[in-house]
């Protein structure tokens, strides 16, 4: 199910810009390391290293590009400093690849004659709804029928918020009281789905805590219910996390992988931050492809995840 058009010039430029605070911060730093040096040596690699985590690369992704590039400077015995930005380049953008998605298929498709429904979950304070009330305005503005599931019942601010987008995207959301079951919601938009053909369902989720487990157990109940109505429910879990955060984004998604089965990420706020790398230390670790990257307020600003479009503009000069 192709969406959200391909890359055009005007998304490209968007992206350049709302990458530059990481890339500002990143080749700052790397001028540094190699200042002065002719040759990538081993002091050059530790550097290099240090450079990579200060990024928000995360431990774990920074050491494989280090031993990937290790391996290339021992088969060409030298190595000059000047082709460092290019061998970056090429160990980033193929950890990248390795777990990769079609950025023209973002959704792998659902059961014929369902809707797609995706879950979304996440703690509070990372544009969860925002997220939501955007992908509602790319998806309607592709032509499907979307109706929105206001499950975040712990906060009334939560459901008031979601009711905000649904107006100002001009599609319907379901909701209860605050305090209400937040799997009796889900239920209810699934029902109001099936009975209206809805084409895409976004089903919010309370913005828990990481740490509270009888709060996750609360996400296998609502799956377990959307399950009466439609077996396959949901098709999507997506998980939004704040690229501002840093490494605190990369614990976030342990938990909630641990927790649950989430098949795909989002990454928000990442105009916003000079820590842009923790996109590619989440792809990499998590093997589990990163769908959305946020890169600004306005509602087109959500956009799908292109690895290729991503390593072009973090390394274009």
């Amino acid at each position: 199910m192709a969406f959200f058009g391909l890359f055009n010039k005007e998304k490209k430029e968007k992206l350049d810009e709302g990458l530059s605070k990481t890339k500002e911060n990143f080749f700052s730093k790397l001028s540094r390391v190699v200042v002065g040096k002719s040759k990538v040596d081993d002091e050059v690699l530790d550097e290099l290293e240090e450079v990579l985590i200060t990024s928000d690369v995360g431990v774990e992704t920074t050491l494989k590009v280090i031993e990937r590039i290790e391996n290339r400077v021992s088969q060409d015995k030298y190595m000059g400093t000047d082709e460092l930005n290019g061998i970056l380049r090429e160990e980033i953008a193929a950890l990248l690849e390795e777990h990769h998605n079609d950025p023209s298929e973002a959704l792998p498709g659902s059961v014929e004659g369902e809707p797609y429904v995706i879950m979304v979950v996440g703690v509070n304070g990372v544009g969860k709804t925002t997220t939501i009330g955007k992908l509602a305005h790319q998806f309607k503005s592709n032509g499907k029928s979307v109706l929105l599931g206001a499950a975040d019942t712990f906060r009334a601010a939560a459901i008031e918020q979601l009711k905000i987008w649904g107006d100002r995207v001009k599609v319907d959301v379901i909701s209860q009281k605050m305090g209400s079951d937040p799997a009796s919601v889900a239920f209810d938009t699934l029902s109001a789905a099936k009975s209206r053909s809805s084409e895409i369902v976004i089903i919010d989720t309370a913005g828990r805590l990481h740490n509270k487990s009888h709060l996750m157990n609360e996400l296998s109940k609502i799956k377990n219910v959307m399950q009466k109505v439609y077996p396959e429910a949901p098709h999507e879990v997506l998980l939004v996390l704040d690229a501002s955060t840093g490494q605190n984004a990369i614990e976030q998604a342990k938990q909630f992988t641990k927790a649950t089965e989430v098949t795909a990420l989002a990454l928000t706020k990442v105009d916003g931050t000079a820590k842009g790398g923790v996109v590619i230390g989440i792809s990499d670790q998590f093997k589990i492809p990163v769908r959305y990257i946020g890169i600004g307020e306005q509602m087109e600003d959500l956009q799908i995840f292109d690895r290729k479009e991503f390593v072009d503009s973090l390394f274009a000069k």
